[in-house]
């Protein structure tokens, strides 16, 4: 039976019943649903709304559903409306008449609204630790390849010279913002809608505070329209997650790029690469490439609730049941997506050689020949116009700076000396990059043991 189908003269039609139905994904809010209610019904206890005795009873019964439930002694039934419907008419079944006391001074619109906040403010939390798993990771990472030397990019091209362990920080860097914008979420998202009723409070003298205090919220909501109808904590954390998952998604896609032949900075283990069908010699970083492409799928989640939520009068509509499941696939993606990437990158074999190869071609000390110029008095623009002439050259003859005679060095500017070749080394230039965020190996473990302390 439905909560509300007693004012109806006719039944529900069965395609009805299925197209209104929630159960087959919010019945994961089950634990949460119990939650509230145990809080709710001591609330009223304590009021004198209920019976002391009869709230004792109502939580008692409560607690063992939720045990029942949890154990697999007692399953969900799909054919119920909803969670709450679920729940409720267990309580009833088994308690009678005080089973339906337990939703005096409530509505569904408040009651699914707290559930919601309940269970992504425990998701806020497990994907705060993923996040920070993944971060103690690569701070340990960069630790170990604080002095590999490999060429830093820009438009995909050799730009400067940098250590792997420089890179790994940039996306740490990246993933710390991430776990700042899910805390700011969950500190938003922590007010407890319950007693907003279906939209107007309620006429009982119902104790708010307690409410949110039994449910470890910072406070009540202040608005009981906005209390049943907000849902910008879904729309948040969606956005949070999108951004977590471009970083993802960025981060595969180098991965991708450091495995193909072409780069060979590193190897994925044989437990997170895959063959192919047809060629023998295939090893594929599938698990690189579903990650780039579940970011689209979670961005996806996110324009469809704004989609859903622009338009919306005040105060609850039927629509906003539309806010659980892209909401929940992107949780479980981004859960998903982080418990193979962190085993994936922790697993693979860096291949420093190819890296120091790599940075060896390109001409990424050109910049470092300029300075070089600089410090001897020359103006940048001079400088930048002669090491410019110099690449041209090398270009041309198949050579590079470092192979260059100091007699074609000195045919272009008079600085020159015998200097100009420690200036250009590698080492040199990776390690002369001291400034604060520079790629300095020294620097590399200080920014890394930073890291580390914080996560």
């Amino acid at each position: 039976m439905k909560l509300w189908e007693n004012k109806f003269h006719k039944g529900l039609d069965e395609r009805t019943n299925d197209f209104n139905s929630s159960i087959s994904f919010d019945s994961r809010m089950v634990q949460e649903d119990i939650e509230g209610s145990i809080a709710h019904a001591t609330m009223l206890g304590k009021i004198g709304i209920l019976k002391k005795e009869e709230a004792e009873e109502i939580c008692a019964e409560l607690k063992k559903i939720a045990e029942e439930v949890k154990s697999g002694t007692l399953s969900i039934d799909p054919t119920c409306e909803d969670i709450h419907t679920f729940v409720e008419g267990e309580l009833t079944n088994r308690l009678g008449d005080a089973g339906k006391r337990l939703h005096t001074a409530r509505s569904r619109n408040d009651q699914v609204a707290l559930d919601i906040r309940l269970y992504l403010r425990n998701q806020c939390d497990s994907l705060e630790e993923e996040i920070k798993e993944l971060v103690k990771t690569l701070g340990e990472l960069a630790l170990k390849y604080k002095d590999v030397v490999m060429p830093g990019y820009t438009h995909l091209q050799r730009a400067q010279p940098i250590v792997f362990g420089h890179h790994l920080l940039a996306y740490a860097e990246m993933f710390l913002r991430d776990i700042d914008r899910i805390k700011d979420t969950r500190r938003r998202m922590n007010v407890c809608p319950l007693g907003s009723g279906a939209l107007a409070g309620t006429t009982y003298p119902l104790d708010r505070n307690l409410t949110a205090s039994l449910l470890k919220f910072d406070a009540p909501t202040h608005n009981s329209l906005d209390g049943v109808s907000d849902r910008d904590f879904c729309l948040e954390l969606l956005s949070d997650i999108s951004i977590c998952m471009v970083h993802l998604s960025r981060f595969s896609e180098e991965i991708i790029l450091w495995c193909s032949w072409e780069f060979k900075f590193i190897e994925l283990d044989d437990a997170f690469s895959t063959g192919s069908s047809i060629m023998p010699q295939k090893k594929n970083p599938d698990i690189a490439e579903l990650i780039r492409g579940k970011a689209g799928r979670v961005i996806g989640d996110l324009t469809g609730l704004l989609a859903t939520m622009k338009g919306l009068p005040l105060a609850y509509n039927k629509d906003m049941q539309e806010d659980k499941e892209p909401v929940f696939d992107a949780c479980d993606t981004l859960h998903m997506c982080l418990t193979t990437f962190i085993p994936m990158i922790k697993t693979m074999r860096v291949l420093p050689q190819n890296m120091r190869k790599a940075a060896a071609g390109g001409f990424i000390n050109a910049t470092d020949a300029a300075d070089y110029l600089v410090e001897k008095g020359m103006p940048f623009r001079d400088a930048y116009r002669v090491v410019g002439e110099l690449v041209g050259e090398c270009v041309e003859k198949g050579t590079t700076l470092e192979a260059l005679p100091l007699k074609n060095y000195q045919a272009h500017s008079e600085l020159f000396d015998e200097g100009i070749y420690d200036a250009i080394s590698l080492e040199k230039c990776v390690n002369g990059r001291t400034v604060l965020g520079g790629p300095a190996p020294q620097n590399v473990e200080k920014e890394a043991k930073r890291i580390l302390a914080m996560v």
